[in-house]
C-alpha cells in the first residue's frame, strides 16, 4: 500500500541533496531508482508505489500524481513536504522548526538514498531519462500510453530466483492486507 508520507520524505531528502530544488523529471527518476534499488538489496519497496511504464520510462504513479498535483495530500503528507510544480521543477517547503526529521526513513533506507545519489544525483533529467529507458529492461516503449509494471517483472529482471520472488510477492501481498486493516481502523 502506497505510504505518501514516507514518498514526500524520500522526495525531501534527495531535494535536500539538491540544495532544495530540481527539475520534477530528475526527481521521479530518482525515487524509481531508490524504490529499484530497495527491491534489488531488501526485496522490498520503500514507498509500496506502483510502477507504471510511460513514454519517458519507469515512474511512480502515485508520487508522479502527487508532482502533478493531482492528488490531495493528506496531514503531514506530500503538501507537507514538497512545493507545488512550477516551471518544471519542485522544491522542499519551509517546515516549521522541529518539524523537519526525516522520521519515515529507516537507516537501510538513507542507504539506499545515499548509494543512489552518488551513482546518479550529478546527472540531469534527460540523462535519468536516458538511463532508465536503457538499464532498465523492465521498461518498454508504451507508445504514448502508459501501463502498469508488475513487481514480479522488476524482480525477475533484477536477477531475484522464482522462489524469492513468489516470496517477496507473498510478503508484499500480506503487508497489503495488513496496511488495509489498519487504514480502515483510523
Amino acid at each position: 500500500m502506497f505510504n505518501e508520507r514516507k514518498a514526500a520524505q524520500i522526495a525531501a531528502w534527495l531535494l535536500r541533496q539538491a540544495k532544495g530544488n530540481m527539475r520534477h523529471l530528475k526527481l521521479i527518476k530518482l525515487m524509481y531508482l531508490v524504490e529499484r534499488q530497495a527491491l534489488r538489496q531488501y526485496g522490498f519497496t520503500l514507498t509500496g508505489d506502483q510502477v507504471v511504464a510511460m513514454p519517458h520510462g519507469p515512474v511512480l504513479s502515485m508520487t508522479l500524481n502527487f508532482i502533478n498535483g493531482d492528488i490531495e495530500s493528506t496531514n503531514d503528507g506530500w503538501e507537507a513536504w514538497i512545493s507545488a510544480r512550477a516551471n518544471h521543477e519542485v522544491a522542499l517547503c519551509d517546515r516549521p522548526e522541529g518539524q523537519t526529521a526525516l522520521d519515515e526513513l529507516s537507516t537501510a533506507a538513507k542507504e539506499i538514498l545515499d548509494f543512489v545519489w552518488k551513482e546518479f544525483g550529478h546527472m540531469n533529467q534527460w540523462q535519468l531519462r536516458d538511463y532508465t529507458r536503457k538499464h532498465c529492461p523492465e521498461w518498454t516503449d508504451p507508445d504514448g500510453s502508459s501501463y502498469p509494471i508488475p513487481l514480479r517483472r522488476i524482480l525477475i529482471v533484477l536477477g531475484k530466483s522464482q522462489d524469492e520472488t513468489r516470496q517477496i510477492e507473498t510478503e508484499a501481498e500480506e503487508q497489503n492486507h495488513i496496511d488495509r486493516i489498519f487504514a480502515s481502523l483510523g
